[in-house]
């Protein structure tokens, strides 16, 4: 995958495998549609371990959960295993999320849980069949680039759960990865035993957007992504699309720290000077969208007093050496739903194919974390209302979050 051309062509093409999954999709909202991943699709998540989703200042969605912090689930005591994606576990973002999610299913029905740390890209098979080895029951694998591990993997040994976290399914008739991304095989029947978890990023991106180009004082704003798999590049375009849905003449930077993942995701210094150049043209506000690199691109903002906008989790509390310059942090629910997933597996209840995980899934996917410090100061009624907007236009289908208007895209089509 550190080919640059391969990476761009599944990058191009992920569109066709959530439009050609989406009748796989698991529906858990009684039917309600949403745009996710750039193609149309039934959305929803089955349960919850988590609480609240706070995405706007004032506009709090809150579904009821089946899994409270003090319940204990009934249902099978599980081994579960965590594969993360290359870097390190406590990157204060999707890694330590997704394997936090885990660990809180394991405890409530009195499980093991483990993980490991992936250091390079050529040992995701490896490090899958170590847990299959030791004959762990479920094994969760984070991020897109192990999607296709993680298929072969479950094929192979179908009396294991597998949960893929950022892997829309994509497979031939004969349940093997599908290189073409057609997309013909019916992950639901075919792999009954793999869970994948996607998310609409692009709609969290576009409400992150909205505060960008809302709160920016030169009219440049900027993104530092990790690399563009199809996660960073949703983010990202609906981050554009939403600055320039307020704000049309708005400047939108964009640059990918490097074609390698294990860089791209793991290099604050890289992540700091990317920033630092982006503040000389004049961004006021950064977001990153880089993992553990975008440490250094809060960092940047905050040593030049500008302001950054957090990812995948509320940043604000992760990196609270940072809140001072983090408006907000552009999220989605990945330890809920990792949570939510492996207790499926525990009660019995899980069925193969893609969920989507997005602003109408329930419980909602995506969001903004709250404002904290900058809530009315910073973020006036007029905002919030632009998100209020945003979050009903895009429920309803109204707004695309990743078609951008105005001048041509800064970052890649949105897949």
């Amino acid at each position: 995958m550190k080919n640059t051309s391969k990476l761009a062509v599944i990058t191009a093409v992920l569109a066709l495998v959530v439009a050609a999954c989406g009748g796989d999709t698991t529906d858990t909202t009684g039917g309600s549609d949403t745009t996710a991943a750039g193609a149309e699709t039934t959305a929803g998540a089955e349960t919850t371990a988590g609480a609240e989703t706070t995405v706007g200042a004032d506009t709090t969605v809150a579904a009821e959960t089946t899994v409270a912090a003090d319940t204990t689930v009934v249902g099978e005591a599980l081994r579960v295993g965590v594969v993360t994606d290359v870097g390190q576990l406590e990157d204060a973002s999707f890694n330590q999320s997704a394997y936090e999610g885990a660990v809180a299913a394991a405890e409530q029905i009195g499980g093991e849980h483990d993980v490991i740390v992936t250091e390079e890209i050529s040992d995701y098979a490896q490090n899958i069949q170590t847990f299959v080895d030791q004959n762990f029951d479920v094994v969760v694998t984070v991020g897109f680039l192990i999607g296709s591990d993680t298929t072969a993997a479950a094929l192979g040994n179908p009396d294991v759960s597998f949960i893929g976290v950022d892997q829309a399914i994509c497979i031939t008739p004969g349940a093997e990865a599908d290189p073409e991304f057609a997309c013909e095989g019916d992950p639901a029947v075919l792999l009954p035993n793999y869970q994948g978890l996607i998310y609409a990023e692009d709609q969290a991106g576009y409400l992150a957007g909205i505060v960008a180009g809302s709160i920016t004082e030169n009219g440049t704003v900027s993104a530092v992504g990790g690399t563009n798999v199809p996660a960073v590049i949703r983010y990202a375009r609906g981050y554009e699309s939403g600055a320039k849905s307020v704000a049309p003449n708005t400047t939108v930077l964009y640059q990918e720290t490097s074609p390698d993942p294990v860089v791209g995701f793991n290099d604050p210094a890289t992540g700091r000077s990317i920033a630092e150049q982006q503040i000389t043209q004049g961004s006021d506000v950064l977001f990153q969208i880089a993992g553990l690199t975008g440490e250094g691109v809060i960092g940047a903002a905050c040593d030049a007093e500008v302001l950054a906008i957090g990812v995948d989790v509320d940043q604000t509390q992760t990196l609270p050496d940072f809140a001072s310059c983090i408006v907000t942090s552009a999220t989605k629910s990945l330890e809920d739903s990792v949570t939510a997933a492996i207790l499926r597996v525990a009660n019995g209840t899980a069925e193969g194919g893609n969920i989507v995980n997005s602003l109408t899934s329930d419980p909602v996917g995506v969001g903004l974390a709250p404002f904290y410090e900058f809530e009315g100061s910073l973020i006036t009624p007029e905002i919030q209302t632009a998100i209020d907007d945003a979050i009903a236009g895009m429920a309803d289908g109204s707004i695309a979050p990743c078609t951008a208007p105005g001048p041509a895209a800064a970052t890649p089509n949105c897949p």
